[in-house]
């Protein structure tokens, strides 16, 4: 089994050979992507918007505003405690958590203390060491406003300003046990979050932009121990690579510091992605005082057997268990698999090209899968790439018509140049593969009739490749097929004109 980096055998003053582990626990806020905010009226989608324009009563806290839960948020957060194995609360409810500070605009967000919405679940990483991180629990919550710090020409922040524009959108909190040991079992969690929730259609779940945000409570402990240590929470994290960095160099930090016989205080430290340390930012040795009580505005929500088995209806097919079955029912490799499930539009648009197959025997069904797989992993992939398409749906090429398109090179009637061809007209233009075939000629020379005489021609003009060919030279086979596929334009079927040389070459 591979070592982590940073899990290094150290020795101590008295030479005593030590190996130490993590223990990583995570919380991830993840906006939910409804169209208004979680107890206010005014737009969500505040990502493009001009500062302070998505703003109503609620978002300002104004006396005599009464917040009112989006019921699509709520529905939202089911989805993915589903997905992550949860249980679903009957009764859940909501608290104030009180703070001052110049993002939140009542004094107080509106949270979920000690009832949460979805509570002891679970996730599976999909990794070499399989290991199961264990979900404490998911909690609804509404968003703050932004601050944009202004700094001064020597630097230094000379002014903040507030967009309340943020203040209340729709945010949901995952927060794990401490079953991660390294920064590989924390990328492939978050990785598998991020998938999860763009599959389930809830959010975006883009950490550049600040939709997924992720906080990481690390500690260390000798290897062998069941004991957890004084552990330090790290903010400040922008983007999946940020906090693998940030872990490992916090655990190499709490390393030293045991080894050099520092303690190790309860802090929250922000990551410096450009320094690539991270840095001290307060102290948690004493618990905050939040002065949580249950939100006087909002009762209970009741969650009825109903509403969970509707929604439930509503869930896909997740990306792990759809993988497993692209590869059992189409016969795909593990790799075209996961490449065809990493988008859910990806993986609708390869089954809705393939729909037509499904009737077929394993063999040919299986084979027409394959030959889409090669099409949407290869050409398709690589024209999208080049136009920054992200949805297949969003192309000029229907399934319909990629599906003829496959059947016409998997039945030899387009070679694979004239296939390519055909292929970047219906993806430039949106033709059907059938009109331009006949407008460009595009047919698949094949058949004695029509291959026969050219074969007889290239044979009967290229003596030196056809003596090199008799004299045990193979390569001289290429040359003549070179002939031959100059001689039909291209269009030639490879298959049927080599073995149509080596017959009349035989005979010799």
């Amino acid at each position: 089994m591979k070592q982590p980096r940073y899990l290094a055998t150290l020795v101590r003053k008295e030479k005593k050979h030590v190996e130490y582990e993590a223990v990583i626990g995570l919380e991830t806020h993840v906006q939910l992507k409804t169209r208004s905010k979680m107890f206010g009226t005014s737009s969500a989608e505040y990502q493009s918007a001009e500062p302070n324009t998505l703003v109503d009563a609620v978002s300002m806290a104004l006396p005599g505003t009464l917040p009112v839960v989006n019921q699509t948020a709520v529905e939202y957060a089911m989805m993915i405690g589903m997905a992550i194995n949860c249980n679903i609360a009957r009764i859940t409810k909501f608290d104030r958590k009180n703070y001052t500070y110049p993002d939140l605009m009542k004094g107080y967000q509106i949270t979920q203390m000690d009832e949460p919405i979805c509570y002891e679940g679970y996730v599976d990483l999909p990794i070499e060491d399989s290991i199961r991180v264990r979900i404490n629990r998911v909690h609804m919550e509404e968003d703050v406003a932004r601050l944009i710090h202004v700094e001064g020409p020597q630097g230094g922040t000379v002014h903040s300003l507030v967009d309340i524009n943020r203040a209340g959108t729709p945010l949901m909190e995952v927060v794990t046990e401490p079953d991660m040991h390294t920064s590989e079992q924390v990328e492939a969690y978050i990785n598998n979050l991020q998938h999860i929730i763009r599959y389930l259609g809830v959010g975006t779940a883009n950490m550049e932009e600040g939709s997924f945000r992720c906080d990481a409570n690390i500690s260390v402990r000798e290897k062998g121990s069941t004991e957890l240590t004084t552990k330090v929470e790290v903010k400040n994290m922008n983007r999946v690579r940020a906090v693998v960095r940030a872990v490992e160099y916090e655990i190499e930090r709490q390393i030293a510091c045991y080894e050099s016989g520092e303690r190790i205080i309860q802090e929250t430290r922000g990551w410096d992605d450009g320094k690539g340390v991270t840095n001290s930012q307060r102290s948690k040795e004493e618990a905050n005082d939040y002065r949580y009580f249950p939100e006087p505005d909002i009762p209970p929500l009741i969650i009825s057997e109903d509403w969970i088995e509707n929604t439930q209806a509503k869930m896909p097919e997740l990306p792990i268990p759809r993988k497993n079955r692209f590869q059992e029912e189409w016969g795909l490799s593990e790799y075209d698999a996961e490449l065809l499930t990493v988008l859910r539009s990806t993986a609708d648009y390869f089954e809705e090209v393939c729909s037509g197959k499904k009737a077929e025997s394993a063999e040919a069904k299986q084979a027409f899968a394959k030959a889409t797989a090669n099409w949407l992993n290869g050409e398709m992939a690589r024209l999208m790439n080049d136009d920054e398409i992200v949805n297949m749906a969003d192309t000029k090429v229907s399934p319909a018509a990629l599906a003829t398109l496959v059947e016409k090179f998997r039945k030899r009637e387009l070679n694979n140049n004239s296939a390519k061809q055909v292929f970047e007209i219906m993806y430039s233009k949106g033709t059907a593969p059938e009109t331009i075939i006949e407008d460009l000629g595009l047919g698949v020379v094949s058949g004695a009739d029509s291959l026969g005489p050219i074969v007889d021609e290239v044979i009967a003009n290229n003596e030196k490749a056809v003596n090199d060919y008799l004299g045990g030279k193979e390569v001289a086979l290429k040359s003549l097929m070179g002939q031959v596929m100059k001689a039909t334009r291209g269009q030639a079927d490879p298959v049927q004109a080599t073995d149509m040389i080596k017959d009349k070459l035989a005979s010799r």
